[in-house]
């Protein structure tokens, strides 16, 4: 398998883990931070904008997984593409958030 599908499949983790936060906010009523909001990113948006990004983060996430899905013999590195992907975002967005919740960014 090619290297880069290493790394779409990180970044189809990414992606999702990224969708699940704005996601699920945006459609709980929640304003919430996004790339939209001013200050991007400190900022809250709407929770419309935050169901659509969330949407479209899951979307990008499920099609990078589904074209370039680990299979074959090193289908194991593919998934450990993707868990790394998830788990250094979910590390990401935790620092992130946590500071802009708490005020200290």
């Amino acid at each position: 398998m090619h290297w880069y599908f290493y790394l779409l499949e990180f970044l189809g983790g990414a992606f999702l883990t990224n969708g699940v936060p704005h996601f699920v906010q945006g459609t709980s009523g929640n304003p919430f931070q996004s790339p939209f909001a001013k200050p991007p990113g400190k900022g809250e948006s709407s929770p419309l904008s935050n169901a659509l990004w969330g949407f479209a983060n899951l979307l990008a996430g499920a099609l990078l997984l589904h074209f370039f899905r680990p299979r074959g013999c090193a289908a194991w590195a593919g998934w450990g593409a993707v868990g790394l992907g998830v788990l250094l975002m979910a590390i990401q967005l935790s620092v992130v958030f946590g500071k802009v919740r708490s005020g200290r960014l």
